[in-house]
């Protein structure tokens, strides 16, 4: 159940490195176009996929929650490719969704700003002022989606094994540094675990994707944690009828077989000048 994952800047060349690396290693590239082969699978539509797709939402109307709750079910897509194994995810915070699995391999793509905007410029034909624009929009927008639903900068290194610099390192020798990384023994001896861990992590993805879809939760101001069919919610509510609301929903999901409840109950007027 080997699992890479790819965190990249726009313009850097990364897409051509990771369809590279699949073919060298055999692996499934999870990339946009895979997502929207099985989308509609998920109950997501071609447009709706063009919509919220590594887009955070502003969670403040109805239709933000129902972009988050469209968020998480992509990550649901995600997850269910993983459990196949030999897959490369393709931005989409695969690194952080994975977080704790010790059997991913964690890549991040950069290069200095201005060879982006010129390799954008030269590979889809436009003005380089026009590619300086799109380049900002989209790391603002990549940047925004990590921070808002994983709570996490970006650029952190941290958040990655290897760091690859492609203004600096050839495209063949950043291949071949992925492909021998990919088979180092310590990941493979990581994997009964990460099978345990990855059925944790998708029981709570499809609580969470539940409990946004849900219109009597106003807000989810608080954390899920799955472990062998027992789930503890905790955090607060604003009412005894959403804590109610939140421990059936979460009890309905299948694979759930025990609710803790650790919910508070947090009552509030707004403040009025």
């Amino acid at each position: 159940m080997a699992i890479i994952t790819i965190s990249r800047e726009m313009g850097t060349g990364a897409y051509q490195i990771a369809k590279e690396v699949a073919k060298k290693l055999k692996f499934t590239l999870v990339d946009g176009p895979k997502i929207a082969e099985v989308a509609s699978k998920y109950g997501i539509s071609a447009e709706i996929l063009g919509k919220v797709d590594e887009r955070p939402p502003a969670y403040v109307t109805a239709d933000d929650r129902l972009h988050a709750a469209y968020l998480s079910t992509i990550e649901l897509i995600l997850l269910d490719f993983v459990k196949k194994g030999n897959v490369i995810l393709y931005g989409r915070g695969g690194q952080d969704l994975l977080v704790g699995m010790q059997n991913v391999l964690r890549l991040r793509f950069i290069a200095p700003f201005d060879m982006r905007v010129e390799n954008l410029a030269e590979r889809e034909w436009i003005d380089p002022d026009l590619a300086r624009e799109l380049i900002r929009k989209c790391d603002h927008q990549r940047g925004g989606f990590i921070h808002f639903y994983f709570d996490r900068n970006w650029n952190d290194p941290q958040g990655y094994d290897l760091l690859f610099n492609t203004s600096r390192i050839s495209k063949g020798a950043i291949v071949e540094s992925i492909v021998a990384a990919a088979k180092d023994p310590k990941l493979s001896e990581a994997e009964p675990e990460a099978k345990e861990l990855l059925a944790e992590i998708i029981l709570g993805k499809q609580i969470e994707t539940a409990l946004l879809k849900s219109d009597k939760l106003e807000n989810l101001h608080f954390k899920i944690v799955a472990r062998a069919g027992k789930v503890a919610l905790s955090g607060h509510v604003h009412s005894d009828a959403e804590r109610d609301e939140a421990i059936r929903v979460a009890g309905k999901v299948k694979g759930v077989e025990q609710v803790v409840n650790n919910l508070q109950v947090v009552n509030f007027k707004p403040y009025k000048d």
